[in-house]
């Protein structure tokens, strides 16, 4: 993962923005690989590289059933020949997680999981608790929820390149800050960085502050559809409707919302006329079994 690997840009053709004289192109970010792709890739990348430099065999993270970065972890660890453990929320998973198409995969990466009740699952950041992980794991190099941290903002700083100076608005969906965070800090002076968040909210704001000094970004905190990881039939079939017309799969808990409030701004004429518009592609699109396991149970429509 050493290697600085560039994702192309694909141009977005619908009606509406020609009717709006708006250009949309996205970054592919979720083609750079088939498991680890996307910002967890670039999250991963910084990270890999110091645990292997300061001689860690281990690598430790945590994450939810269905958690984009634990795959991630696992898959990445078992390709640079590290160890993986998964610290993960929900004690009630440890005899069902063979039935969870995430944990499935990653467990077939080599990841061994230590389940953990929400009460206990609070205290990740804990000393205490991450002591009592070294004394039943041993050594290992922590990757935090999500994989968010110094290196990671770094690795997201690559996401941009040269290509990509042209573009007036840059678009991306928000979790823990850290991918808009790389993305804000390679930006030019001249492009407006706007996070749409997945999270209800407006806490991820100072977050962002505390990764960057440039002033040239907005966070987004409308198309939340009801906080992280809720999705209800309109989404869904907007998902679907975006894949059937532009050929382009979308996930529901970031990049899907993320367009949705995309296509909302630009019906409502929030981008001016000859906006050259960039939408990072941030990946995510291996939690569509699981979620769709999910909307089945709801009688909601599934994501195709």
């Amino acid at each position: 993962m050493e290697a600085t690997i560039e994702s192309q840009n694909q141009k977005i053709e619908l009606p509406l923005l020609k009717k709006k004289e708006v250009s949309l192109f996205i970054k592919r970010e979720d083609a750079i690989h088939p498991n680890i792709s996307g910002n967890k890739y670039r999250k991963l990348k910084y990270n890999l590289i110091a645990a292997r430099n300061q001689n860690h065999k281990t690598l430790l993270t945590f994450g939810g059933a269905y958690s984009n970065h634990v795959l991630a972890t696992a898959c990445a660890g078992n390709e640079n020949g590290f160890n993986t453990i998964g610290v993960i929320r929900g004690n009630e998973l440890k005899h069902s997680w063979q039935d969870n198409p995430t944990l499935h995969k990653a467990h077939s990466f080599g990841m061994r999981f230590h389940f953990v009740d929400r009460e206990t699952y609070r205290n990740k950041e804990d000393s205490a608790f991450i002591a009592m992980l070294n004394t039943k794991f041993g050594k290992f190099y922590l990757l935090p929820e999500g994989g968010t941290n110094i290196l990671a903002i770094k690795g997201c700083e690559e996401i941009l390149t040269a290509k990509d100076v042209d573009f007036d608005f840059i678009c991306c969906s928000v979790g823990t800050g850290a991918t808009v965070s790389g993305v804000i800090n390679a930006s030019k002076a001249n492009q407006k960085v706007i996070g749409f968040s997945a999270l209800k909210g407006d806490f991820i704001e100072k977050e962002v502050s505390n990764f960057t000094n440039k002033t040239n970004w907005q966070l987004e905190a409308t198309f939340h559809f009801g906080g992280y990881a809720k999705v209800n039939g309109q989404l869904v079939n907007f998902i679907n409707d975006f894949k059937k017309n532009t050929g382009v799969a979308l996930d529901p808990i970031y990049t899907g919302k993320m367009m949705y409030g995309i296509i909302d701004y630009i019906k409502n004429d929030r981008f001016a006329p000859k906006s050259n518009i960039l939408v990072i592609h941030t990946g995510g699109l291996q939690g569509i079994k699981g979620m769709n396991l999910v909307l089945n149970k709801k009688n909601l429509p599934s994501i195709l």
